[in-house]
């Protein structure tokens, strides 16, 4: 097992061998419509296992990606001494902890699900008490909390042995989980010594690497055969695509949340909403070709940069600006609306998609606001239904690409992009 699957670059090599395999799909009409969403509900409660492979990975995926996320902001709450944004983090940990072990308690069983959740709770205290040591300048203690996290990346690789029926070794699982605390690790350290570039990188790398891990975990209870389906191009493709666009949301949030902390934060932060916006062009770029990615790439930054004078807006307490932003975004969404319903030859009918892409908006514009206000359980809680909302979105979108786009790599296809354009200012 691979500590990180290049899901990035391997999104762009086979992103016409992917389309090309899954035109004739038979699942596709099992697809969400742009709204839905899987995992995550809107209230927490009782969570189940998806039934099909395929639906499992993307459960995981999507949970392991987001706890990351969490589990970094909820560290961050610490060196930064902010209780009330802590005492949020910490309650929003502990509910999506159990929705991920019911998760877990579905496909594998009960006690695997229980023994699952001890180590992941384990996990949980060992970073706050990192973070608590890193604040405090406790070198002793930092060294107790790593040993923690360690013997936590042991006792998963074990557990995913015995999960797995000796499929998978006890170390090769534990190195994945090592990597996972280590990234952890090193962002606090980072942004603790203000090297908020180096902090936001990372973060990134441990959202893409638990995402993989996500993917791998689903593989663990299935057969060869159909954990291969799972590693098919059309299924490397959803994870990729589902990836990107998910990230895609949460670097938009830490870059909304970074304009009340200064420019260096800020501009750390919107360097990996470029970053993604760079990938997410490229991919575009090997499906529908140079012009088409260029015309993407337009369209999408004008939509960051939307969201990012809305969140300037708000932290200026500007109201004039805030309403001046939300119609500029409405406009963007509409346009970049037009151009994905163009691409998939109107596969996508234009009003629906113009009003998921419109809700993606308005999850990213009620979070900021309610950041702002410092009712951050309700933050917490629209950047969780935003996440889900995203990855419905993005199933979406790649199964009508797939029905529709011819599976020819144009020349430079995967050269296409240049970056995003996330700025502070109008």
């Amino acid at each position: 097992m691979r500590s990180r699957t290049g899901l990035v670059i391997l999104a762009v090599s086979i992103l016409t061998v992917a389309v090309a395999c899954d035109r004739n799909s038979g699942d596709r009409s099992s697809s969400p419509t742009p709204t839905q969403t899987s995992g995550h509900p809107a209230e927490h409660g009782k969570v189940a296992a998806a039934t099909s492979p395929k639906g499992l990975a993307a459960q995981l995926e999507q949970y392991y990606a987001q706890h990351t996320l969490l589990a970094v902001r909820q560290m961050r709450s610490v060196l930064t001494a902010t209780p009330t944004y802590r005492q949020a983090a910490d309650a929003e940990l502990e509910e999506y902890t159990e929705e991920l072990a019911q998760v877990v308690g579905g496909a594998f069983g009960e006690d695997q699900g229980e023994r699952f959740e001890q180590i992941w709770q384990g996990s949980i205290i060992h970073f706050s008490g990192y973070a608590e040591a890193v604040a405090a300048s406790d070198p002793a203690a930092k060294r107790q909390a790593r040993s923690g996290l360690l013997a936590d990346a042991d006792a998963y690789g074990e557990w995913f042995a015995e999960v797995s029926d000796g499929r998978t070794r006890a170390s090769e699982a534990a190195e994945v989980m090592r990597t996972h605390v280590e990234q952890l690790m090193e962002q606090a350290d980072a942004y603790a010594a203000r090297d908020y570039d180096q902090a936001y990188k990372t973060e990134r790398e441990a959202y893409e690497h638990m995402f993989a891990a996500g993917s791998a975990l689903a593989k663990a209870g299935l057969e060869p055969k159909e954990a291969a389906a799972l590693d098919s191009p059309a299924g490397q493709l959803r994870a990729a695509f589902a990836m990107l666009l998910g990230e895609h949301m949460q670097l938009i949030i830490d870059t909304q949340r970074a304009t009340f902390d200064g420019a260096p934060q800020f501009e750390a932060a919107a360097a990996q909403v470029n970053a993604n916006t760079e990938a997410l062009t490229k991919g575009m770029g090997a499906i529908v070709g140079p012009r088409k990615a260029e015309e993407f790439q337009s369209a999408w930054a004008e939509h960051v940069e939307g969201l990012l004078e809305y969140s300037t807006a708000v932290a200026g307490n500007d109201q004039a600006e805030k309403t001046a932003a939300r119609e500029e975004m409405r406009g963007y969404g509409a346009r970049l609306a037009l151009y994905l319903s163009d691409v998939v030859r109107n596969e996508l009918p234009l009003e629906p998609l113009t009003a998921a892409l419109g809700e993606h908006d308005q999850h990213l514009v009620d979070q900021i606001d309610a950041y702002a206000a410092k009712r951050y359980d309700e933050a917490q809680e629209m950047e969780l239904e935003g996440y889900e909302q995203m990855l419905g979105v993005a199933d979406t979108i790649l199964g009508a690409l797939q029905k529709t786009v011819k599976p020819q790599l144009p020349v430079g296809g995967s050269q296409t992009g240049g970056g995003g354009t996330a700025r502070r200012s109008r």
